[in-house]
């Protein structure tokens, strides 16, 4: 490819869903400080949007616009969607990227935003290229605990530190709110204000596959960071409340580490409804209605 072809490359773009946990177990620690997790993921109809085409420059670029552009550090190669352009270019070979980043989830979320944009630039240079699905997994890995589930961006059980992932058949898709009070939530901080024993794994209820049960199994798995979280972030406990008396809030819990929270509803106008009444008592909220999306065979 000429410097001709680079320049006149088209732009290719990704979507970067959020990532929500609908249940989280800390399960114990590894030598190396990782926690392990038991975890039940999905992904979001919304998120962040990025664009890739390939440079003749001699390394990667990164524009962030966007409403968090600028919550995220003013040194682009601190940026974990660069990170990963170029640790796929070492591991891989191919030209450098210019990218640009369209943010729209709010940042130290516990959403996964930082981990579903890198892994949206692994897909993308991953397209048409002979790369196994194993080595991509493995590169994401070496990025961070989250990578892997957001590359894969489907209805999976995590184990591990993030790295065993089984997909779930039959998760059915599920209208929800998010709502985050607008505090950052540092993972670091909330895991380290964890207190008490580990967890065992949580036994996933059985019964139809349908969103009355999807319910259920979140609040029968709960999420062991909702305390250390509150700890590091009280807004935290008032978001909850606030989506706990919405009309028709099925479940309610935080996704990950916090700050953002989440509510479960059976309809698409209980959710939009609940979202409006969320948005306009707490106009300093981040809140959207959002589908979470359910495994390719649900119906």
């Amino acid at each position: 490819m000429t410097a001709a072809d680079l320049n006149a490359a088209a732009w290719r773009f990704e979507r970067a869903p959020a990532k929500v946990n609908l249940g989280l177990r800390v399960t114990g620690k590894r030598s190396d400080g990782y926690h392990l997790l038991d975890s039940l993921v999905v992904f979001a109809s919304i998120g962040d949007v990025v664009a890739l085409r390939p440079s003749d420059a001699k390394e990667s670029r990164l524009c962030v616009r966007g409403p968090f552009a600028n919550a995220l550090s003013g040194d682009p190669t601190d940026n974990l969607v660069l990170q990963a352009a170029e640790a796929f270019r070492k591991a891989f070979g191919g030209p450098a990227v210019d990218i640009i980043l369209w943010k729209h989830l709010p940042v130290a979320a516990g959403i996964g935003g930082g981990s579903a944009d890198a892994a949206a630039v692994l897909r993308l240079l991953q397209h048409g290229a002979q790369i196994s699905e194993v080595a991509l997994m493995d590169l994401a890995l070496s990025l961070g605990a989250d990578m892997p589930m957001c590359l894969a961006n489907a209805p999976a059980r995590i184990g591990g530190i993030g790295e065993e992932l089984t997909f779930l058949a039959g998760i059915p898709s599920v209208h929800a709110v998010l709502c985050n009070p607008g505090v950052p939530c540092s993972t670091p901080a909330v895991f380290k204000a964890r207190t008490g024993d580990f967890s065992a794994r949580a036994d996933m209820l059985e019964g139809p596959l349908d969103n009355t049960h999807l319910a259920a199994v979140t609040k029968a798995f709960g999420n062991d960071l909702t305390a250390p979280a509150i700890h590091c972030a009280p807004a935290i406990s008032e978001c909850l409340q606030a989506l706990e008396r919405t009309d028709g809030a099925r479940a309610h819990a935080i996704s990950g580490s916090g700050a953002t929270c989440f509510a479960l509803f059976g309809t698409k106008i209980a959710a939009r409804k609940a979202a409006k009444t969320l948005a306009n008592a707490h106009p300093d909220w981040w809140v959207r209605q959002a589908r979470l999306k359910g495994s390719a065979k649900a119906a």
